[in-house]
Order: C-alpha cells, then structure tokens, then sequence
C-alpha cells in the first residue's frame, strides 16, 4: 500500500507520530530518511517527540537500559527513563532546557503563531546545531527544516516545548501559540490536495491526538467549512491500540468512514498493522527505499500562505453568513 499506492506523484502524504519514537532512535533511523526522500510532506506529531528529538540535533547522548531499573535509584543519581531508555537530567534534559529556553526569547519568535512555524524555526537551530556537531540527518525536525515538510503538535502545551514556552511568557516573552492556525492550516493542505486533483493519504504511527489531528482535517472541510469531500483515500496504520476499547487510538479505517475521514469507496486502500512501531517503521522504510526512487518534495510549509488564503476563500464560497447572522 504505501509504496505502491501511496508513494504516487498525485497523493499528499501526511504522517502521524505518537508514542516515544525519536528517543527510541526512530526519528534518525526511519523518518528522517522519509523525509529525506520525499515519501512524507507533512507531520503531525506528540510535543515529546519533537522534544527529544532535539537531543539528537545537539548531540546529546541517550542509552539503551532497562524497563526493570529502580526508578527511586535513578532518581537520586540523576537519571530520566523513558521505558528502556536513559537520558541524564541535567547534562541533557536541563541542557536541552537551557539552549531552547534561549532560542524562544529570540526576536523572531516575538509573535503568535501556529506549531508549524514554531517548528521550522527550531527545525532552523537544530540543523544548524546538526552542523556543528558533526551529526548529520540524525534530527526530524531539520530534516523537516530543510525539506520544507510542515511539523504540527495538536497539544503544544503537553511537552516540555509548550512548557519552555510558558515558562518565558512568565518573564513577559511575546511567544503565543494559536491552536486554530493549526487546524486550518493543515486543513489547507488536505483541501488544496483534492482541489488540485491530488489524493490524500494518512500514514498513522501510534494514535493518540496526532492521528485523529491528522484524521480530522476532513470532518474541518464537510462538517464545520461545510464544502463537499469524500475523505482520505489512503489509511495506513500502525498500532497496538484495540479497537474493542472504543479509544481513538484502536479507531478502525471502518469506523473512520462513519465520521467522513475516510473515503468509503477507498477501503480495500486502508490498512491497520497490529504491531509494534518501532519494529514495524524501520522494515517499511527500508522496504519504500529499496523498492521507490525518491520523489519531488511538495514542500508544504513554503505553499502554506496560498493554500490558507485558497481555504478562506472557498469557505466564504460555500457559507454567506456572517457573524451578525448567528448571534
């Protein structure tokens, strides 16, 4: 499906990342090559992910330990797990801290804006950081930088990014993050996808808000912008979420349908693999290298400006009323 379908010229990819994935390596090993390759045009991802992912760029190191440590030990010697995985709280948790907390007060973040602004201004930092510390393509978010692939975080808040950014706010920094520039924004992109006589396609890793972020673009355009869609035309998911739960994350493409995200006629197109991501990301990447030449990147984030401004006009297309109307 996704190498074959998915991968064509016409179809806007969109990926979802929840889960700790980049401290698990992932971000390095499977999405930056993604990227790289032009297998994937915009991101919506967990705060947390694009955090540690800013290890990596600073070259900050992470180790492999173990779920069975006692964590009041590692406590007291100094020592963050993310399951199997150690980080040291202040030579790379408090120094992470430290460089951020500096780059937010920088003129250039003296604004509100949407997430993917925020993150192609950080994606900017950390490529340059991937320069001087001799790191290469090891960090999504300059990858993304350099790509022009839009990173959105649904919850910018639920991160130690949104916390940096309160935290500075509280010293009378001007940083204000507007969540409904988001949501249209990526609802831009879903509609100029169609419009053009493009598909869409959602590559989901994990749940969570990233993928009903993702999912719900279309629900934007039908239910609430009230222009006439049918849904995305690929579903790829990898989860170890149960549907039977009735949570989001175990969502079925089948159920997605009832909600409009999904094309009806597009399900034989829509698949949900039961394993877990960090196994399952790495053999689909290696897979969609060996078997597809890149492709041309979109480059989203630079056609962001003109595909809102193309949003707005066809909402006022479709709806005449106005806020007096329905007050």
């Amino acid at each position: 499906l996704f190498t074959e379908k998915m991968l064509q010229g016409d179809v806007t990819v969109g990926m979802s990342l929840a889960g700790a994935l980049t401290p698990a390596g992932i971000g390095s090993s499977s999405v930056v090559p993604l990227i790289n390759a032009g297998f994937v045009d915009w991101i919506v991802a967990t705060g947390a992910n694009l955090y540690h992912d800013m290890h990596h760029a600073m070259n900050l190191p992470l180790y492999k330990g173990t779920p069975f440590a006692r964590d009041p030990e590692l406590r007291k010697v100094g020592v963050v797990r993310i399951y199997d995985i150690f980080l040291d709280y202040n030579s790379v948790l408090m120094a992470t801290d430290d460089i951020l907390r500096k780059i937010l007060v920088q003129a250039e973040f003296q604004k509100e804006m949407g997430t993917a602004e925020l993150h192609y201004l950080l994606g900017k930092y950390c490529a340059e950081f991937e320069k001087q510390t001799g790191a290469h393509n090891v960090s999504v978010l300059a990858a993304a930088y350099r790509a022009g692939v839009p990173c959105f975080c649904p919850s910018p808040g639920d991160s130690t990014i949104g916390m940096n950014v309160a935290g500075v706010e509280l010293k009378g920094n001007k940083l204000r993050i507007n969540p409904s520039i988001d949501v249209n924004q990526t609802t831009a992109i879903v509609l100029g996808a169609q419009q053009s006589g493009g598909r869409t396609a959602a590559f989901l890793v994990g749940g969570g808000s990233p993928k009903n972020f993702m999912l719900q673009t279309e629900p934007q355009i039908q239910e609430v912008l009230r222009i006439k869609e049918f849904g995305h035309e690929y579903f790829l998911q990898i989860t170890d979420a149960r549907p039977d739960t009735g949570g989001l994350s175990g969502a079925t493409p089948h159920e997605a349908v009832s909600w409009g995200k999904v094309d009806p006629a597009q399900l034989p197109d829509a698949i949900v693999c039961y394993l877990d991501s960090t196994v399952a990301l790495p053999l689909i990447t290696h897979y969609a290298l060996a078997n597809h030449k890149p492709r041309k990147l979109k480059r989203l984030y630079d056609r962001l400006p003109a595909l809102t401004e193309n949003l707005i006009r066809e909402y006022h297309a479709h709806n005449r009323w106005t806020i007096e109307d329905i007050r």
